[in-house]
């Protein structure tokens, strides 16, 4: 049976439908603007207006109404790898709300919480099990549930988009260390992933639209011609007399900035360790020369995220690719 996962931005709404699994099947890909420029509904209007712009995608795109997956922005979620004695499930089913308590910035009775473990000691050995928490408010994972079922559709998974990403990526624990940076619109997400496991995750409050709102106040562009100029020039020295890259390099020093403090932040922590790789993901990954600035800046390798590298069918080749790996990732997810 096909399935269907959504990536809701403020920009556009990435859509992929095929067969789940590892090597998912895929069979139809879809990116529309989001007219509604809502991606977290808030009240009845908002719940309204996105659902409009949401039919209209399934319909137009004669989407599937069942197994419907969808992510939540991480800018609403609280994630954090929190570090406990080794305990049993039943152990950690009775102290997990406790450890929220202690991590989760959200109050208990507002709490919609998840966890998973990461890692646990084998029997006889030391050290400490380490589990992933996934909070959000109560009220929020609600609105989504009424938009849905105001569309008739049941969702069948809702998780974050960092973890999509990253399960897009099928990490093992040979990988080198990897920071994953996944930029959507308004927002960046920034991921430690080291021996194939999730270190940490943090939110960073600038995304895409950052650098296209540089590139109209710089160059006195409205917003369309600008988000063109961002993805035909890009940091590319050659192209406009490299006044397009003059004009994105304070921007872009801003997000890279962001990505150099995770990286130390994970060496302060593990000093015997570096960070190895850097992976772009999201629509802004494809930005004209920010493969090799990053290379130059950082001293690492950085590779561009392939969500379809393990999987066949319907797979256009005019949609930017790096931005379904949250729609790819929810796909690969069995449930």
């Amino acid at each position: 049976m096909s399935a269907l996962a959504l990536d809701i931005g403020t920009y556009s709404i990435k859509a992929v439908s095929g067969k789940p699994g590892q090597n998912v099947k895929v069979e139809k890909v879809a990116e529309v603007f989001n007219s509604s420029g809502i991606a977290v509904p808030t009240d009845d209007a908002s719940i309204e207006k996105l659902g409009t712009v949401l039919e209209s995608v399934i319909n137009d795109y004669n989407l599937p109404r069942v197994d419907v997956r969808l992510s939540l922005p991480e800018t609403i979620v609280s994630t954090k790898v929190i570090e406990v004695p080794p305990l049993s499930d039943a152990e950690l089913a009775s102290a997990i709300g406790w450890q929220a308590e202690q991590h989760i910035p959200i109050p208990p009775e507002e709490l919609s919480l998840q966890y998973q473990i990461l890692y646990r000691p084998n029997r006889g050995e030391s050290g400490q099990m380490r589990v992933l928490l996934v909070g959000v408010r109560k009220h929020l994972v609600e609105r989504y549930i009424d938009l849905f079922h105001n569309l008739g559709i049941e969702l069948s998974l809702v998780e974050t988009q960092i973890l999509s990403v990253i399960r897009s990526l099928q990490f093992v624990p040979t990988d080198p260390t990897t920071l994953v940076v996944h930029f959507g619109a308004t927002a960046m997400y920034l991921s430690i992933v080291h021996q194939g496991e999730l270190q940490f995750v943090v939110s960073h409050l600038n995304g895409g639209q950052l650098l296209t709102k540089t590139l109209e106040k710089s160059i006195g562009l409205d917003g369309a011609q600008a988000e063109q100029y961002k993805r035909t020039y890009g940091l590319d020295e050659t192209q406009f007399q490299g006044k397009v890259r003059d004009a994105l390099l304070p921007a872009v020093n801003i997000l890279l900035n962001e990505v150099q403090k995770s990286a130390r932040f994970f060496v302060s922590n593990y000093p015997r360790e570096s960070i190895r790789r850097v992976v772009l993901s999201g629509g802004t990954a494809l930005l004209p020369g920010l493969v090799q600035y990053i290379t130059n800046q950082m001293g690492v390798e950085v590779l561009v995220a392939a969500p379809f590298a393990s999987s066949e069918g319907q797979i256009p080749e005019n949609v930017n690719h790096p931005s379904m790996s949250v729609c790819m990732g929810l796909l690969t997810k069995d449930i």
